[in-house]
């Protein structure tokens, strides 16, 4: 554990240092691509509005442009994109959102196709295959186990089908109805096993849960703090409570595991302002903006130093999207409900 935080300490520095050199580089850049000092790129998210925020502050404080973000629900987004697309008439130059959200506006024809070396390191898993929008960064969903527990077991579960079946361990979890990235654990559970093999896991689970709690930070600080042995958490709210001095420690199941991918989109091809955010976006630079904010995502770029400061090889991520219209969501989720959550 001791290890672990060294290395998270010690990768931050070296990135920390790097980015530093790049920001003297970057003012010359400016300078010579296009960028006008004064600029504004008006940007739609699914990103929580103080995050965005601080995206938005730190980039102009660097580059002098200034960043309007939009946020928004994925459903409100998609509806949005949906009529401008439509009407041909668009108040945003990009798209910081949601993959899922992304795809469906792209099938639409909503975006401009837009290439470029920082997105040609991003593994096509993470992009779409005609540039239409590029993965910037991910968020998995992890085992968090209490440091103590996991050094007394005999053999650390590693699996779903092991996590669910594992005698007298205290679970911690978001209730699937509180926010997005738990609901979406269980329906990329759905498309990577189907409902049936879904609603047994979470039925073998259920029994261990000590509570169905509503924030992602919970089940990390319970576990953190000895009132559950183990949580279904996202490896930045483990990261971010470890960073924190808590005993905990993150283990990704080794038959695959959920994720949010977030992801960009360029909007008004005229916009070099939009398209230089974007290929910010995807820099060392931005990792380190989002790491200050103690926002621990993955990048997609693995050419940046960043992603070398994040452990796990191991990581194995569910090939298959759940990618299910709201109708179909309500229904799996009131399945769950109904079969687990409140079944006599």
């Amino acid at each position: 554990m001791k290890r672990y935080s060294s290395l998270i300490v010690a990768a931050f520095c070296l990135v920390a240092v790097f980015v530093i050199g790049l920001i003297f580089m970057e003012s010359y850049a400016d300078e010579t691509s296009g960028r006008r000092s004064g600029e504004r790129v008006t940007i739609y998210t699914t990103m929580p509005a103080e995050q965005a925020g601080m995206l938005a502050a730190e980039y102009e404080s660097l580059h002098k442009v200034h960043v309007d973000f939009v946020p928004m629900a994925p459903s409100e987004l998609t509806e949005k994109l949906t009529d401008e697309a439509r009407t041909r008439h668009f108040t945003a130059d990009a798209v910081l959102a949601d993959s899922l959200v992304l795809e469906r506006a792209a099938n639409k024809g909503v975006f401009v196709p837009y290439m470029s070396e920082a997105a040609d390191s991003v593994p096509d898993e993470f992009k779409s295959d005609d540039a239409a929008w590029t993965g910037t960064w991910y968020d998995p969903v992890v085992f968090c186990y209490n440091s103590d527990y996991m050094a007394s077991l005999p053999a650390v579960p590693r699996t779903w089908e092991t996590f669910a079946s594992y005698p007298k361990m205290r679970v911690g979890m978001t209730d699937f109805l509180a926010a997005d990235a738990s609901a979406n654990v269980y329906l990329s559970l759905i498309a990577a096993y189907g409902e049936p093999k879904t609603l047994a896991l979470l039925a073998a689970i259920h029994p261990k849960v000590v509570q169905y709690v509503k924030y992602l930070s919970t089940p990390v600080r319970m576990a953190g703090m000895g009132e559950v042995d183990a949580s279904i958490a996202t490896l930045s709210e483990t990261i971010r409570y470890l960073g924190q001095g808590y005993p905990v420690h993150a283990v990704y199941p080794s038959d695959g595991t959920a994720y949010m991918l977030t992801g960009v989109a360029l909007i008004n091809e005229n916009s070099s302002g939009a398209k230089a955010f974007l290929e910010w976006l995807l820099s060392d630079e931005a990792q380190l903006a989002l790491h200050s904010a103690e926002l621990y995502v993955v990048p997609t770029n693995q050419s940046l130093l960043a992603y070398k400061m994040y452990a796990g090889k191991d990581r194995v991520l569910f090939s298959k999207r759940p990618d299910f219209d709201d109708g179909q969501k309500s229904e799996m989720l009131n399945e769950w409900l109904k079969n687990v959550r409140f079944k006599d």
